[in-house]
């Protein structure tokens, strides 16, 4: 039924097992998967020209570096279960949007993530990317928690 599984990740202990519940069902349905890791960009809180270049410059290197990693961690975790899988890191500041992009671009038809369980007053004042999956993606999402 599915046939590549969209698997989005940021490092997290939850996304970790997420992503080992996903992985298991893509082995279980013949699927492939594509894991996406989404860097927010940098937000200035300063006015020093010389700092704000010194700061974006480094996070921007320590955020792709950890990006990165999350991915080499989630395509080692694929591997071992013989799932073929392909990876996408992008920067965007609506992370919900760059993943339902990512689905459609890569033809998932499934997008399988985890969720902070943040509900409530939690899940409106910090919002919820999973909330905002769910409410504007045409394609199936199967949440974790």
């Amino acid at each position: 039924m599915f046939l590549n599984i969209l698997i989005p990740t940021d490092g997290s202990a939850l996304a970790r097992s997420a992503i080992e519940k996903a992985v298991a069902f893509a082995r279980d349905a013949n699927a492939t998967v594509t894991f996406v890791t989404v860097i927010e960009p940098f937000h200035v809180f300063s006015v020093d020209s010389e700092h704000l270049s010194n700061t974006r410059e480094e996070y921007r290197r320590l955020a792709d570096a950890q990006a990165s990693q999350f991915l080499t961690d989630a395509e080692n975790k694929a591997r071992d279960q013989g799932v073929v899988s392909h990876t996408v890191k992008l920067e965007s500041d609506e992370v919900h949007s760059a993943i339902i992009d990512t689905a459609l671009n890569h033809d998932c038809d499934l997008i399988a993530m985890a969720s902070h369980g943040r509900g409530g007053v939690g899940s409106l004042l910090l919002g919820s990317v999973t909330a905002k999956i769910l409410s504007h993606s045409r394609i199936p999402v199967l949440v974790y928690r």
